[in-house]
């Protein structure tokens, strides 16, 4: 069996001559795909019977689909609650996902400000699922 770094290519790194956290290389991505709303209706905790039926949106199997083929990493990452993850496996599979993970219990109400020692760039879903683009935006950042 290979071991963890070798599973995604990770690179391991050395900072003062003592290892930090592996990064991957940079042509691959670690996709961080919400579920509610992004990839299917938006559907709340409050009302799991609706999870099993959900509607996909267009675009979506096929553009996160093509990303796991190219060798990017999937991994939804959804404020649905750990008793909700059968239900919600059961419609990715349904669905013909290819993924690698499943988070449950992301903090609701958006608004996401993610702190993190690597590099993170975020999307926001405004309706159509597509290929992602280049584009500059004004970000904020920690002073120097």
């Amino acid at each position: 069996m290979k071991n963890k770094n070798e599973r995604f290519k990770l690179i391991d790194v050395k900072e003062d001559g003592k290892s930090i956290s592996p990064v991957l290389p940079e042509e691959v991505k670690n996709y961080m795909i919400d579920i509610d709303g992004t990839i299917c209706d938006d559907i709340p905790n409050e009302e799991p019977e609706r999870m099993a039926t959900a509607e996909l949106f267009d675009d979506a199997l096929e553009t996160i689909n093509t990303w796991f083929e190219q060798g990017h990493i999937i991994t939804f990452f959804t404020s649905r609650v750990e008793e909700h993850r059968e239900v919600t496996e059961q419609w990715l599979k349904n669905n013909g996902f290819n993924y690698h993970g499943l988070l449950m219990g992301k903090p609701r109400g958006g608004n996401y400000h993610w702190i993190d020692n690597h590099i993170v760039r975020a999307t926001r879903y405004t309706g159509k699922f597509t290929n992602l683009v280049e584009k500059s935006a004004n970000i904020q950042v920690f002073k120097e």
